[in-house]
């Protein structure tokens, strides 16, 4: 009986994470507003992302972070979300969104990509998300942050992922997309990227980060830049490579 229970409370947990969020407590053009973004944004990221031409670096490291019965908690920078999106789609990844006007309409379109979202409770706002993701990982549902977000300051990791990767014992995978020709929204707070139609993009992921399950403030704090250093040199080799690109042609 009390296995039974637990089924159904993991199934309801996924089911959550899977299903669109009532929008009865917005204001009609609100929820206009909601339903217009999402559709306009998967309709955008489907066109153009399959467009794109990937180049993957760094398989090796997501098959380390997949052996032994772990799950990759796949992490990256705000602005990366529209191509990270179109590649890691349909895989059953849970990401975090949070309760506002714009983490709703981000949370439709992503799970109109085979995506789930957590989102919490509306009191507990970022921490009931983690407690949903603790949860979701516990049993084998895959998760990913945007580092940074959802407001910044850009490019810089805050802990969410740490905390997640001490409580669940999966590690940390660290990936940037760097598109070689784009458009940047640079009045938005985190420069958000979309890339050019028919263009290159590389994929580069890190080695896995491990938090151990007895790690003070000091040692999540080292994974934490273990994290940030992370990201910030793959942002790097990003770049060294569109330059390259840039160079030859």
């Amino acid at each position: 009986m009390a296995e039974a229970i637990l089924a159904g409370r993991v199934d309801e947990i996924v089911e959550r994470a899977r299903r669109f969020n009532d929008l009865s407590d917005y204001r009609f053009s609100q929820r206009l507003s909601i339903r217009a973004a999402d559709l306009g944004f998967y309709g955008i990221i489907s066109l153009i992302g399959s467009t794109v031409r990937f180049e993957i670096e760094g398989q090796e490291h997501w098959n380390a972070a997949s052996q032994g019965g772990h799950i990759p908690i796949y992490t990256f920078w705000h602005d990366c979300i529209f191509l990270s999106t179109y590649y890691w789609r349909r895989r059953g990844i849970v990401v975090m969104t949070s309760q506002s006007f714009d983490g709703e309409y981000i949370a439709r379109f992503i799970q109109r990509f085979g995506y789930g979202a957590a989102r919490g409770s509306s009191t507990r706002g970022s921490v009931g998300a983690v407690i949903e993701m603790i949860r979701l990982m516990r049993h084998q549902q895959p998760v990913a942050f945007t580092i940074d977000g959802p407001k910044g300051p850009r490019h810089v990791a805050k802990m969410g992922a740490v905390i997640l990767a001490k409580k669940t014992g999966n590690p940390i995978l660290p990936f940037t997309v760097t598109p070689a020709r784009y458009w940047s929204f640079t009045k938005s707070w985190d420069a958000f990227i979309v890339p050019k139609p028919f263009s290159r993009a590389r994929l580069e992921m890190a080695q896995p980060i491990f938090v151990r399950s007895d790690a003070d403030e000091a040692e999540m704090e080292a994974r934490r830049c273990e994290l940030q250093d992370a990201l910030d040199g793959l942002e790097s080799r990003g770049k060294v490579w569109r330059a390259g690109l840039s160079q030859r042609a």
